[in-house]
């Protein structure tokens, strides 16, 4: 499997991806559907947006965002993975993190965020494998599925 830059022949799959997690999981607070427009305006803002790839199509991808608009926040990005049904459990979403981290870091970034909802111990431990630590949880945070869900936010120092 090969960890590459996205291109637009691969933002249907990855807005597929984000849709399922929209419908069937808490990764998301999205509710509705994000269009693959949304996708091409991320991929030419130039902010990373990785696919993890083979002849079978893309299998998961990352991305990160300016964690808020502010000037003081500049150096700091919110990262996150999603990865396919079958592609759980495989080691995509950690090949994923370590060229996604490497790209921030080249990008001269300090700190990188991602927020987990509860319980995710996969999440968790995808995070703690790359090098994350907890900073804290916020609880009841969000509403999905007719359930109260908390998040755990992780941080790791690139610089």
């Amino acid at each position: 499997m090969l960890i590459r830059p996205a291109e637009a022949d691969d933002l249907t799959a990855i807005t597929a991806i984000y849709n399922h997690e929209v419908d069937q999981g808490v990764a998301t607070f999205d509710t509705e559907h994000r269009p693959v427009s949304a996708w091409a305006t991320h991929l030419a803002d130039g902010e990373p947006l990785l696919v993890a790839a083979d002849d079978a199509g893309v299998h998961g991808y990352a991305s990160a965002f300016p964690y808020r608009p502010k000037l003081g926040y500049r150096f700091t990005r919110e990262a996150s993975i999603y990865v396919t049904p079958t592609g759980q459990g495989q080691g995509v979403g950690r090949r994923l993190y370590v060229d996604l981290l490497a790209d921030l870091e080249s990008r001269g970034m300090h700190l990188v965020l991602a927020a987990v909802a509860l319980p995710n111990p996969a999440s968790l431990a995808l995070h703690t494998a790359c090098g994350f630590e907890e900073v804290g949880t916020m609880r009841e945070v969000g509403h999905k599925h007719d359930r109260w869900i908390d998040v755990t936010w992780l941080q790791k120092k690139l610089s």
